[in-house]
């Protein structure tokens, strides 16, 4: 007779996934239509004709179209590590390690460079894989509140002197709030305390900073940092991340990072179309500032309706409502409207921050955003007739 132990697993799966319902925040997987405000593809390169023809001759001349075993392995290729040498020149390193993913690079690298006596002093809404990683890092983690200088300058204080190394994690661009961290002061309490630095730039990479290559570099302190991540899957229009750092950093992870030793390598084809998307990415500086500009008069246009768009200061919009269902109805509106947007609910944000994240593209003009502004006008009048029916 089979054993009650699957029927069991699955009626407690189902038991959560109702419990999920029951607070609106079960997720599930559909594509999306309309103008697209989900996108990271910051720079339309996914959709760019000269990528699209980069990669069908990168598959087209390609020896193998398979990884067929980790870079340690047999994975290793000359594209792969020409395409690291690139990558590291123009983000200002002296070297570059290829990941997957960047959640994979955040969790090799922090996982293997830092440990037990260790302490790490991390931004309160560094992105989860940060978190994971400090958290398989068996590091002390002491977390400031966002963006709050002053709180982290205390709390270095605390610890000056210590024998212990420090190590301040921070992204660059936050991914749901859209603001931007101040690197310069950053660097200044790394250098007053004796701590490192490892910072996050996959939403700025390609968007800012000196032909794309993030904010570290327009604040002129790439050499100080420990670990800078960009990220490929964004603004580039592909996948993976790259890990830049000291040469000796990239030896170390190919040594110690497990995402890294683990994973079977992509296509050597693959490197040749993230090769040909920096190089385009790297002069479009007009179409970077037409993003930017574009991107302030979108946050001036909701703040001039009275939305809250937290701190925003980059070409990620969140419009914050708070309340799950208000931004449900909110998303529904829109996507009624044409528009491609997803409500934003906790985990990925904290509780009591539900929001729409608005994510500009180059590829989304003017009048889109705003139309788009008008749509978020009309159903708040409409919600407020509901409400003021539903009292009456």
């Amino acid at each position: 007779m089979p054993s009650d132990a699957l029927a069991t697993w699955k009626e407690e799966l189902r038991k959560g996934l109702r419990a999920l319902d029951a607070r609106n925040l079960r997720r599930s997987l559909a594509e999306i239509h309309g103008v697209n405000f989900c996108s990271n593809d910051y720079l339309g390169l996914a959709e760019h004709p000269k990528l699209h023809e980069a990669a069908i001759d990168a598959v087209t001349h390609a020896r193998k179209v398979g990884g067929t075993g980790s870079r340690l392995l047999s994975g290793q290729t000359e594209e792969w590590r020409s395409l690291e040498e690139e990558f590291a020149k123009f983000a200002g390193t002296e070297g570059a390690l290829f990941f997957s993913s960047g959640y994979a690079a955040n969790i090799g690298l922090l996982a293997s460079l830092v440990g037990k006596d260790d302490v790490v002093y991390s931004d309160v809404l560094n992105h989860a894989s940060l978190i994971d990683g400090m958290r398989l890092s068996g590091a002390r983690k002491v977390i400031y509140p966002h963006l709050d200088l002053d709180a982290l300058e205390n709390l270095l204080r605390e610890e000056a002197g210590a024998p212990w190394r420090k190590v301040i994690i921070t992204e660059s661009v936050f991914s749901m709030d859209g603001d931007v961290a101040p690197l310069k002061e950053i660097a200044g309490l790394a250098d007053k305390y004796g701590a490192a630095i490892i910072l996050d730039e996959a939403h700025s990479m390609g968007v800012l900073g000196p032909q794309g290559r993030g904010l570290a570099a327009e604040a002129g302190i790439v050499p100080q940092l420990l670990a800078v991540i960009h990220t490929c899957g964004k603004a580039l229009g592909c996948a993976g991340a790259f890990v830049c750092g000291p040469a000796v950093l990239k030896e170390h992870l190919i040594n110690h990072a497990r995402t890294f030793i683990f994973s079977t390598a992509l296509p050597p084809y693959f490197s040749r179309q993230i090769g040909a998307a920096l190089r385009l990415a790297a002069g479009m500086d007009k179409e970077r500032r037409e993003l930017q500009g574009r991107a302030e008069r979108f946050r001036n246009a909701l703040r001039a309706e009275g939305f809250d768009i937290a701190g925003s200061a980059s070409q990620i919009v969140p419009v914050v409502f708070g309340k799950i269902d208000e931004t449900l109805d909110a998303a529904e509106h829109l996507q009624q409207d044409g528009f491609a947007v997803r409500a934003i609910r906790p985990p990925s944000v904290p509780e009591g921050k539900a929001r729409l994240r608005l994510s500009l593209t180059c590829r989304i003009p003017q009048d889109e955003l705003d139309r788009l502004v008008g749509s978020l006008v009309a159903w708040r009048a409409q919600n407020k007739v509901l409400t003021a029916a539903k009292r009456a």
